[in-house]
C-alpha cells in the first residue's frame, strides 16, 4: 500500500517523469522532436534507436561515458554498489588508485547517473540500474567491436558454443567438481573466477610465462591468436578456462577473470574530474587589451585592403568552386602574409557577407553591396561584425590545402570547408579562456585535454575524411585565429571579447573604441620619394594616397612610395598635376620634396601625349618622331602597328592591350573617347548583386526554445492519454488491441458523437488526416452539424473541427478515465 511500482520498461520510466524532466530530455536530445512523438511509447522507441543513441553518447563527457561503459559490462540490471565497484575496484590495489581518486569517483558518480537518466540512456532505480539496450550493444564487447573498457565477453557468452566434453575437461583441470549440466558447469567456472581466494590460489600455481600472457591481455584487447600447437603457458591457461576459444586460432580472456586481474575495475584510469586548464603566463590585463585592440584594428585594415584589391573584380572562380592555388598565393603576396593566413582573411570576409560570387558568366569574386555599408562604420563596429561572423561560421579555413574524403584538394572559398562542430568548439575554447583570470594565457595542451574530456567521442569526423582529432585541430586553429583577429592579446582573452561573449556587440564596441588609435589626416613626405603614415589614416586620405603611391611596408607606420606608374595611376583617375600638388601640400607635415614635385610634373607632361582609340585601335601623336621611335622598337611587333598618317598609327589589338603594351615600353599614353576626349579611368567599384552571408551548416537539429518544448510535452502527454486511456468497447466488438484505432460504422459514429455533445462526455476516436496519417485522440464534442464535429481535443489541448467522414470509429471512455 502506497509503494510505487518500479518501472518495467523505458516507456514506463519516461511516463513517470514530470513535465520539466521530459522537457530536459527533449532539450538534451532535440532529434527526438522531429517529428513530435505521438505518445510516450513512441518517444521511448525513438530514444532507443541506434542513430539517436549514438548522437546522445557523443555528447557525454568522459566520466559519464565511462559510467555508461561500466554499466555495459555490469549485470543487467545492476545495483548502484556494483556500478561503483566497477569504477573504484574491490580494494586489492596497491594504493595507487585509492584514497582521493575513489572519493572523487564517489562524488562524481551521482551526477553522471543523473546525466545518463536525463538523456534516457539509463533508467530504473538505484537498485536496478538499466542501460538502454542499444547503448549496451554499442558499448558491450564483441570480436568485431571491442569494448572501450578492454573487457571481453563473459564466461557464459564465450562458452555458448562449446561442447559439454570440453567444459568437463576445463572443470577437471581447474579442480572443480564435474557436472553434466552445461549451465551448472558455466556457473561453476564463473564462480571460480569471481572468488577472490580461489582465483588467487589458481594463479599462484601458474607459470610466470602464463602470467605474462595475462598481463598483455588484461587491459585489452582481450583477444589473442594462437598456433595449432600453442606454447605451454598458453596451453596451461586454455586448459583451465582462463583463455577460452573464439575460433580455431583465436582465444579470449573472459570478463570475470580480467576483472579479478584488474582488482575489479572496468577502467584503468577513471576520470571523474575534468582536467584543469593551466596557465603558461600571467600578463598585465591592460597590456593584453592594448595588444588585442591593435590586432583588431589590423584585422579590420587587412580585410579592407583585401576587398579593395578585388574592388574592380576579384579572381576567377574554379570550375569546382573556390580560389586556385595561384590566386591564393597572389592574395597572400598582396596582403604580405602567408598563404594559410591569407585563406583565413578571405574566408572571414566571405563568412561576414562582404565577399561573394558576382554570378556572371565569367564568374569572379567581388565585394558585396554590404561591404560599402561596412566600410562606413567606425573601426570598432567593423571589428564586432567580423568577430561575430567568425564565432558563428562553420567555415573552417584551417582545412585549406588539405584533402577531402576522395583525395581532392580543399581550396579557399571552396564547397567542402564547412564543419558543423566549429562554432561549438570556438565558443567552448573562448569560454575556457574566459574562466581564467584576466591576463592569463592558457597552455594549449591543457585546453585540448579539457575538450577531449568534455567530448571524448566527437574527435574525428569520418564523413569529412578527417582521420585525426578534428575538435582538437579546430581548437588549435581557434587559438591562432583569435590572436589574428584580436579576440586575444598575447595569448589571453581581451576585455572587449569578454564583453562580446557576455553582454553583446554594443558593449564590446564600447570597450574597444578607446583602445583603437584615432585616424590621422596627415603624412610625412620624405626626400627619397616616400611618405610615412605614422598611424591609421582617415578614409579619404588613405584612398587618395593608395591611388597616388604604392605601399612599400606596413607595421606601426605605413611607408608609401611614389613611382611614375603610381603617379600615372592618379592621373588616369582624373587628377591633374595641380590637384596632386595641392593634395600633398595640404596633407604633409613636412615640405613637399622637390624630387616628388619634379616626378609629378614630368609624368603629367608626358601623360596623354599619346592618344589611344578604336580602329581596331589607333595611336595618334603630334610628334612624328615619337611614332617613328615606336615603330622602330622591336617590342612593338606584337602590337602589329602600321602608319596611317604622319601623326597616326593603327594597331591590330584592342585599345586596352595597346594601352598596356605601350606602357610596358615606357610610354605614358592616355585613352580617348570617340569624340577625342581623354578618358578618365578611375578604379571600378565592381559589386555583386545583393548577397547574404553564408548560412552556417547546423550540427543536427536546433535546440528547441521553451515555447516549443512546452507545446511538445503537452502533445506527448495528451497523445499518451489517448493511447492508454481506458475505453468502453461495444458489447459485440472484440477487445481493441493496444494502439489500434477504434472501428465503428458511420451511423454509430454520428450517434455516439451527438450523444457525447449533449452529455458533455469525452470520447476516444480514431482519425485519419488529409495526408493519410492515422492517430488516436481524446475529444469532448461541443457541436455536431454539417458533417463536422467541433470538439475540445485533449490531445492537442485546443478546440478543433473534424470531418465526420475522417473519423474511423469512436468509443466511450471508462467512467474513471475521463481526462
Amino acid at each position: 500500500m502506497g509503494m510505487t511500482t518500479p518501472p518495467r520498461t523505458l516507456a514506463e520510466a519516461l511516463r513517470a517523469r514530470d513535465d520539466e524532466s521530459l522537457a530536459a530530455l527533449l532539450r538534451a536530445r532535440p532529434d527526438l522532436l522531429t517529428p513530435v512523438p505521438g505518445d510516450i511509447t513512441q518517444l521511448a522507441t525513438r530514444a532507443g534507436t541506434r542513430a539517436s543513441v549514438v548522437r546522445a553518447l557523443e555528447h557525454l563527457d568522459r566520466f559519464a561515458l565511462q559510467t555508461a561503459e561500466a554499466l555495459a559490462v555490469a549485470p543487467d540490471p545492476a545495483p548502484y554498489e556494483a556500478l561503483l565497484g566497477l569504477l573504484t575496484g574491490d580494494g586489492r590495489d596497491d594504493g595507487e588508485h585509492r584514497g582521493d581518486a575513489d572519493t572523487a569517483i564517489g562524488d562524481a558518480l551521482p551526477a553522471a547517473l543523473t546525466t545518463l537518466r536525463e538523456q534516457a540512456l539509463v533508467w530504473g532505480e538505484d537498485d536496478r540500474l538499466r542501460l538502454v539496450r542499444t547503448a549496451r550493444e554499442l558499448l558491450a564487447p564483441s570480436p568485431q567491436h571491442p569494448s572501450p573498457t578492454g573487457l571481453g565477453p563473459t564466461v557464459a557468452e564465450a562458452t555458448a558454443g562449446m561442447s559439454p566434453g570440453r567444459l568437463q575437461d576445463i572443470l577437471a583441470t581447474a579442480g572443480l567438481p564435474a557436472t553434466h549440466d552445461p549451465v551448472s558447469a558455466v556457473t561453476s567456472l564463473s564462480a571460480l573466477f569471481t572468488d577472490r581466494a580461489r582465483m588467487g590460489e589458481l594463479l599462484d600455481t601458474a607459470p610466470a610465462e602464463a602470467l605474462s600472457v595475462l598481463d598483455r591481455l588484461v587491459w585489452g584487447p582481450p583477444y589473442g591468436e594462437i598456433t595449432p600447437n600453442p606454447t605451454p603457458p598458453v596451453k596451461w591457461l586454455r586448459d583451465r578456462g582462463l583463455l577460452l576459444p573464439v575460433s580455431t586460432r583465436t582465444v579470449v580472456l573472459p570478463r570475470e577473470a580480467a576483472l579479478h586481474l584488474r582488482a575489479g575495475r572496468a577502467h584503468r584510469v577513471p576520470e571523474p574530474r575534468p582536467p584543469a586548464v593551466e596557465a603558461v603566463a600571467n600578463r598585465d590585463p591592460q597590456a593584453v587589451d592594448s595588444a588585442a585592440a591593435g590586432q583588431a584594428f589590423l584585422a579590420v585594415s587587412t580585410v579592407e585592403e583585401l576587398l579593395k584589391s578585388w574592388n574592380g573584380g576579384g579572381p576567377a572562380i574554379l570550375r569546382s568552386g573556390g580560389l586556385s592555388v595561384r590566386e591564393l598565393k597572389k592574395t597572400a603576396t598582396t596582403l604580405d602574409v602567408s598563404e594559410p593566413v591569407a585563406a583565413f582573411w578571405v574566408e572571414l570576409a566571405y563568412a561576414a557577407g562582404l565577399l561573394a560570387s558576382d554570378g556572371e558568366a565569367d564568374e569572379r569574386y567581388a565585394p558585396t553591396p554590404a561591404y560599402d555599408d561596412w566600410a562606413e562604420l567606425p573601426a570598432q563596429d567593423r571589428w564586432v561584425h567580423l568577430a561575430t561572423a567568425w564565432l558563428a561560421a562553420t567555415r573552417t579555413p584551417g582545412l585549406v590545402g588539405g584533402q577531402d574524403a576522395k583525395g581532392r584538394a580543399l581550396s579557399a572559398l571552396g564547397p567542402d570547408l564547412d564543419r558543423s562542430a566549429a562554432p561549438e568548439v570556438r565558443h567552448r575554447v573562448l569560454a575556457l579562456l574566459a574562466a581564467l583570470q584576466p591576463g592569463t594565457a592558457p597552455d594549449p595542451e591543457t585546453v585540448l585535454a579539457r575538450l577531449r574530456w568534455e567530448r571524448p567521442l566527437r574527435g574525428a569526423s569520418a564523413s569529412a575524411g578527417d582521420t585525426t582529432d578534428l575538435r582538437s585541430r579546430i581548437a588549435l586553429w581557434t587559438l591562432n585565429e583569435s590572436e589574428l583577429l584580436g579576440i586575444t592579446g598575447r595569448g589571453a582573452l581581451a576585455a572587449h571579447t569578454r564583453a562580446l561573449l557576455d553582454s553583446g556587440p554594443a558593449e564590446a564596441a564600447a570597450l574597444l573604441a578607446p583602445l583603437i588609435p584615432e585616424p590621422l589626416n596627415h603624412v610625412l613626405l620624405q626626400a627619397d620619394l616616400t611618405a610615412v603614415a605614422p598611424g591609421p589614416l582617415e578614409r579619404p586620405l588613405a584612398d587618395m594616397l593608395s591611388a597616388l603611391a604604392d605601399i612599400e611596408s606596413k607595421g606601426g607606420a605605413t611607408v608609401y612610395r611614389f613611382t611614375p606608374g603610381s603617379v600615372r595611376r592618379a592621373l588616369d583617375g582624373g587628377q591633374s598635376a595641380a590637384d596632386l600638388h595641392a593634395f600633398l601640400a595640404a596633407h604633409s607635415r613636412t615640405p613637399v620634396p622637390q624630387p616628388l614635385s619634379y616626378l609629378i610634373d614630368d609624368v603629367a607632361r608626358r601623360h596623354g601625349h599619346l592618344r589611344i582609340g578604336a580602329a581596331s585601335s589607333y595611336v595618334r601623336c603630334d610628334d612624328e618622331a615619337v611614332l617613328n621611335e615606336i615603330l622602330a622598337d622591336r617590342r612593338s611587333a606584337t602590337l602589329r602597328l602600321r602608319r596611317l598618317a604622319p601623326t597616326a598609327l593603327a594597331a591590330q589589338v584592342d585599345p586596352a592591350s595597346l594601352l598596356e603594351g605601350l606602357r610596358e615600353m615606357g610610354y605614358a599614353p592616355a585613352a580617348e573617347s570617340a569624340e577625342g576626349d581623354v578618358l578618365i579611368t578611375r578604379a571600378g567599384a565592381r559589386r555583386t548583386p545583393p548577397r547574404t552571408a553564408p548560412v552556417p551548416v547546423p550540427e543536427g537539429p536546433p535546440v528547441p526554445d521553451a515555447t516549443l518544448l512546452g507545446a511538445a510535452v503537452r502533445a506527448i502527454r495528451a497523445g499518451d492519454t489517448a493511447a492508454t486511456v481506458v475505453r468502453k468497447d461495444p458489447a459485440d466488438a472484440p477487445p481493441a488491441s493496444s494502439g489500434s484505432l477504434p472501428r465503428t460504422n458511420s451511423a454509430e459514429t454520428l450517434a455516439t458523437v451527438q450523444a457525447a455533445a449533449m452529455t458533455g462526455s469525452a470520447l476516444w476516436i480514431g482519425y485519419v488526416n488529409a495526408d493519410g496519417a492515422a492517430s488516436q485522440r481524446v475529444i469532448a464534442p461541443v457541436r455536431v452539424e454539417g458533417g463536422f464535429v467541433t470538439a475540445y481535443d485533449h490531445t492537442a489541448d485546443e478546440v478543433r473541427t473534424y470531418p465526420l467522414h475522417r473519423i474511423t470509429g469512436v468509443a466511450e471512455l471508462a467512467d474513471d478515465a475521463t481526462p
